[in-house]
């Protein structure tokens, strides 16, 4: 299997805490169970890319791995550049909610004289029109009504949030991906 670091990858910190929630979601509560199975994951993991591009490459250009783990639109991304290779996608039962992040830095757009250009754009992403783009472009859009327009490229799909299975982002980087933190600790390299 080919992932991100989590260490050093959004890609990554979001693929390994979908494993850790899935596997409490199939033992509520168990924390034991939730690390005996991402140490059982991880131990199949021959190399872990500082990034999600780089998995990628891994994966699909050198051919390391049986399975990659990765985010939606990136399966899509594959399958248009690699389409001879005929990679089968699998959607899992359940899966953590993968947001993508915009903030503007205010002294930056006051320097700038961008905020009005800032502010519609960020309006723009949640429109409609925007939506109906992300989606166009391998990113499950969050509104319903276009959701359901592409149902053929995007199947139904249960999902818990960083918050749900780690207490939200300080607390899943301090319990899980903080030097110490559970990642260090169910993860043995084999080199």
């Amino acid at each position: 299997m080919v992932i991100p670091n989590p260490k050093t990858s959004g890609n990554g910190r979001y693929s390994y805490l979908a494993a850790w929630g899935y596997a409490l979601k199939e033992h509520p509560g168990d924390e034991a169970a939730a690390r005996k199975f991402l140490a059982a994951l991880f131990a199949n993991v021959p190399v872990l890319d500082t990034g999600g591009r780089g998995a990628t490459t891994t994966f699909a250009e050198r051919g390391l791995g049986d399975v990659l783990l990765t985010f939606e639109n990136e399966t899509a991304l594959i399958q248009k550049q690699f389409a001879a290779a005929q990679f089968e996608v699998v959607v899992p039962s359940v899966s953590i909610l993968a947001e993508n992040p915009v903030t503007w830095v205010d002294r930056n757009v006051a320097r700038h004289h961008t905020e009005a250009v800032a502010r519609a754009y960020l309006e723009y992403l949640y429109s409609d029109a925007g939506q109906e783009l992300a989606a166009q472009h391998f990113f499950r859009p969050k509104n319903a009504t276009i959701l359901a327009r592409y149902s053929t490229r995007y199947q139904p799909l249960k999902l818990f949030t960083v918050e749900d299975v780690a207490g939200g982002w300080a607390q899943a980087q301090k319990t899980h991906f903080a030097d110490g933190g559970i990642f260090d600790q169910i993860y043995q390299r084999t080199d």
